[in-house]
């Protein structure tokens, strides 16, 4: 079929606003000399808080302000020497550095596609990229526990046996994964959220599931047994405060929100604590073996509600809330 000449898109105005409008636009065009596809966008998420990175974190160099960075679609056009060609079914967490994917027709690169999971449907692999990859890299890179090759999941899975891992937001978009990925590669995983999300966190994999609203993290920790090897914070702030009283001594606290040191106890007195705070990068490999373990059954994403584009601002509220179930996507099928 022809290409239309115009799309929708969801245009951010200005790095200092947090509303959005629909718009049209002209189709953006690959340039294939640059490993850039284009792409038919069937189904596309937002990430909590993205709405603020343009002004908190600008891209490097001024670009249209089009938020969603997980897509699933169908290759449109591709360079000749590309793995991913005309007609394939992809998925992938785009480059902060290009406009994002809540638009009919996007760009990605080679190196952060992957083939779409054929056992999920367009708006399930639109839930994994971010998420799934961001869990990967916190396992197999930024803990500190594995040192090797981060695709060798048999070689991961022998350094992670038996540490005890503690997950906070564990029914989130992230912390679902890492608890997932933590349980797979055989650690004693304590996962955190609300009441109504326990018997979720608890079908994840997790082995000790605590409600952050009646439990508290310092009088937890203090019983027998109960400090970890590593804690993996997904929400900051107060709940990176408290998780701070369950590290032992030479453990390793990490956030994907903020730099633990920032909301650091002033009475800790734990030793030799290893802090870390990192930002996900794409990576086709990762997604990749990401893939294969969905399409074994070993792992799976959590769609909280599904959206057409139009309902834009009503999704977006859904997911500042703060209280989503996993992940909210826009069907880009739907009107």
């Amino acid at each position: 079929m022809p290409l239309p000449t115009t799309m929708r898109a969801l245009v951010q105005p200005s790095s200092e606003s947090r509303d959005l409008s629909l718009t049209t636009k002209q189709l953006p065009v690959a340039n294939l000399s640059q490993g850039e596809h284009l792409i038919r966008v069937h189904a596309c998420s937002p990430c909590a808080g993205e709405l603020l990175w343009p002004k908190n974190f600008p891209p490097p160099k001024p670009r249209e302000l089009v938020p969603c960075p997980d897509i699933s679609g169908i290759i449109v056009s591709a360079p000749t020497d590309s793995p991913f060609q005309p007609g394939d079914e992809v998925y992938a967490r785009t480059n902060y550095i290009r406009p994002a994917n809540a638009r009919d027709f996007t760009i990605g690169v080679t190196d952060e596609l992957a083939h779409k999971p054929k056992t999920l449907s367009w708006v399930e692999a639109a839930a994994v990229p971010v998420s799934a990859e961001t869990a990967w890299q916190i396992l197999f890179i930024h803990a500190g526990i594995f040192k090797g090759e981060d695709t060798d999941v048999s070689a991961a899975r022998e350094a992670w046996s038996g540490k005890r891992v503690l997950v906070t937001a564990a029914s989130g978009g992230v912390g679902m994964w890492v608890t997932q990925l933590a349980a797979l590669l055989g650690a004693d995983v304590v996962g955190t959220c609300g009441p109504d999300n326990l018997a979720l966190v608890k079908s994840l994999g997790a082995n000790e599931v605590l409600n952050y609203r009646t439990t508290s993290m310092r009088d937890w920790a203090e019983q027998p047994g109960k400090k970890v090897d590593v804690v993996i914070d997904c929400i900051g702030r107060k709940s990176l405060e408290d998780a701070w009283w369950a590290v032992r001594d030479g453990g390793v606290i990490l956030s994907i929100f903020q730099p633990p040191t920032q909301v650091r106890p002033e009475d800790f007195k734990g030793e030799a604590v290893h802090d870390v705070f990192f930002v996900m990068e794409p990576n086709r490999m990762q997604l990749e073996q990401i893939t294969k373990l969905v399409d074994d059954g070993k792992c799976r994403p959590m769609v909280d509600s599904v959206w057409p584009l139009e309902q834009f601002e009503e999704a977006f509220k859904r997911l500042d809330g703060g209280h989503s179930k996993g992940k909210i996507v826009f069907d880009l099928s739907l009107n």
